[in-house]
């Protein structure tokens, strides 16, 4: 496959085959994360275990903790196009001013409604219950889990902080029938960006 010169030049500062510890390999995404829109930070685990048993599938869902919070700043962000989000959550208080964005969530069906429970006083209950089973996991018939644990605009802790919540939920997840090295790889990725192997010891990512 030929690479463009700007993924080449980013590909330059991800040092081969090294596998960097979590915190690292975090502050790389945000340094190699050039695009000109938000991209989608990734993760790949390579597993071993061999999904044509049933006893060795590994498939569950996860609730990753870091979002978007904010108030004026993101109602001028969506007014100006942004829509890189799933469901807007509003204490009732602020209604008369996240208001201003009816014609834009309202004909998207994404506007706060107390009947949908996205208007509420309590606000960091409700996103917990919106995003329960959220992320969608399931290993593929190579042994390889693909799933996406953030956006590259969130702050360094709140991505560190998804990437360990995600795996240690598959370390937990190991199937007893699997032999062997369990974490054969792990490596994220921005959208446009190269991938960078991280520590697969499994102690590095207990949340």
């Amino acid at each position: 496959m030929k690479r463009s010169k700007r993924y080449l030049e980013l590909s330059s500062k991800v040092e081969r085959p090294r596998e960097y510890s979590p915190e690292e390999g975090v502050k790389l995404i945000k340094e190699t994360a050039k695009a000109k829109f938000d991209e989608t930070v990734e993760i790949a685990m390579r597993l071993g275990v061999d999904p044509r048993h049933a006893e060795q599938m590994v498939r569950g869902t996860v609730s990753l903790p870091a979002d978007y919070v904010g108030l004026e700043d993101f109602v001028e962000k969506i007014q100006k196009g942004w829509l890189d989000f799933d469901v807007v959550v509003a204490s009732p208080d602020v209604m008369s001013i996240v208001g201003k964005l009816g014609k834009i969530l309202g004909t998207r069906g994404m506007m706060p409604n107390p009947k949908s429970g996205t208007v509420t006083p309590d606000v960091e209950s409700a996103v917990k219950e919106i995003k329960a089973g959220k992320i969608d996991f399931r290993v593929d018939k190579t042994g390889i889990i693909h799933s996406r644990i953030g956006k590259v605009s969130f702050d360094e802790d709140k991505l560190l902080e998804n990437l360990k919540v995600f795996i240690n939920t598959i370390i937990k997840m190991k199937p007893p029938a699997a032999k062997g090295t369990y974490l054969r790889s792990i490596s994220i990725s921005s959208t446009m960006g190269p991938g960078i192997y991280l520590d697969r010891n499994q102690s590095t990512y207990s949340v």
